[in-house]
């Protein structure tokens, strides 16, 4: 990769676990195409509404933009979509799968 990985925490503590699992399956995704110029991935949190009664943990927002000769892909999980993700390691996972999918096709 061209760039370094860049991985940003908004809204929640940074986790190095994580972090390090995002950049280990990135450098993985250059076995498919080795003209990857950079990434960048977003891990946020959903803001409730401070009526919610509901306990649980918030869903996160989750966006991967990888940039390939020219052309960027990018993925997105939106807690507003059909999948919510309420732990943050699972939607990473399923970002990257779909990513990894994408890049496939690309190349």
């Amino acid at each position: 990769m061209q760039i370094p990985v860049q991985v940003a925490f908004h809204g929640i503590n940074k986790s190095d676990f994580v972090e390090v699992r995002i950049r280990d399956r990135f450098a993985k995704l250059e076995n498919f195409f080795d003209r990857i110029a950079g990434c960048c991935v977003a891990v946020e949190s959903h803001h409730r509404s401070h009526s919610s009664m509901n306990v649980k943990a918030a869903p996160f927002h989750i966006s991967a933009h990888l940039s390939v000769s020219g052309d960027e892909l990018v993925v997105r999980r939106d807690p507003k979509e059909t999948k919510v993700h309420e732990h943050t390691q699972i939607g990473i996972r399923d970002t990257l799968d779909t990513m990894e999918r994408r890049l496939k096709d690309y190349a």
